[in-house]
């Protein structure tokens, strides 16, 4: 019997036993079909001078028009430059911050307060994302908490988020409330897999809580933090704009507009259905090159990597 016999021959086993789990997963197949592989076959407008009254099928072909015409534009290196830089800030300052806070929390003994300092800090993570940015627009305002705070000492009262030099910190930073919490889910799950006869063994040789984390609980959790890693950078020009158009103007769009948002304006709002599309598979295309080239990097160095 060939392997695809024997593959056949074990499907068909395992249906038989596990038909229930299977049906459970039919609606995440059928969404994933309809909503996220469906629409793939829409990228060919990128090539087109897409017209809704034309269709796909009656639109002039043009090529690589588009790239060209967002390279060449006066808007390109901004918009990569923007997505970027706040791309790297997150890694840089958010991404550490799940793997202090577990570590931190692990080194709890009290459970019951373990318990309330986890469920204080997951809490951020359910706010609706629009009520979060309300309120930080609300305490941004020139009379709102944040300038009450700065003008104790001495700072004059402005708009925050009218400055478009601290548009990023104020991402970062209301990003790191929001998220740390949750975040540090996955790391302390890991750590709990760790023997404690590795903590045991350190404490009798001496070894300090500092060192105890250093030496047993940080490589413990290296294999997470590296596929985390590599993930984070596959999305490096793919930056959460739900957030971004929530929170910047057009005072703010030397450091807040990103390649999200001039596809949203560029697509919807003025209708430029194929030039956005081609900026979105720019976009795409870049951060799929760049996971697997972290992907490779990562295997050649430190042995771990997604596939």
């Amino acid at each position: 019997m060939d392997n695809k016999m024997k593959f056949t021959v074990r499907l068909k086993k395992n249906f038989s036993r596990y038909k229930y789990i299977y049906l459970m997963l039919l609606p995440i197949i059928l969404y994933y079909m309809i909503f996220c592989y469906g629409p793939m076959g829409g990228v060919v407008i990128a090539f087109q001078n897409f017209k809704p009254a034309l269709g796909i099928s009656g639109s002039k072909w043009v090529g690589m028009k588009h790239f060209h015409d967002f390279l060449t534009g006066p808007y390109a290196w901004r918009l990569i430059k923007n997505t970027l830089m706040i791309n790297v800030l997150q890694i840089l300052f958010a991404f550490p911050v799940p793997i202090i806070l577990a570590l931190l929390i692990n080194e709890i003994k009290c459970k019951a307060y373990k318990k309330t300092v986890q469920t204080i800090s997951y809490m951020p993570h359910f706010i609706s994302l629009v009520v979060m940015c309300g309120l930080l627009i609300t305490f941004s305002r020139s009379d709102g908490i944040f300038n009450d705070f700065l003008s104790l000492f001495g700072i004059e009262r402005t708009n925050l988020l009218a400055q478009a030099k601290l548009f990023r910190p104020l991402y970062i930073i209301s990003g790191i409330w929001q998220e740390a919490g949750w975040g540090s889910i996955i790391y302390l799950a890991t750590l709990s897999t760790i023997d404690p006869g590795l903590y045991e063994a350190a404490r009798i040789d001496g070894a300090s809580r500092f060192q105890r984390t250093l030496y047993v609980s940080l490589p413990g959790l290296s294999s997470i933090i590296i596929v985390q890693l590599i993930m984070r950078i596959g999305n490096i020009l793919t930056t959460g704009f739900e957030k971004v158009f929530l929170l910047y103007n057009p005072l703010t769009y030397d450091t807040a507009d990103i390649i999200s948002t001039y596809i949203y304006r560029q697509g919807l709002e003025l209708t430029n259905y194929s030039y956005g599309t081609a900026v979105g598979l720019f976009n795409s295309v870049v951060n799929l090159v760049i996971l697997v080239v972290a992907n490779y990097v990562s295997r050649k160095v430190t042995e771990e990597s997604l596939w």
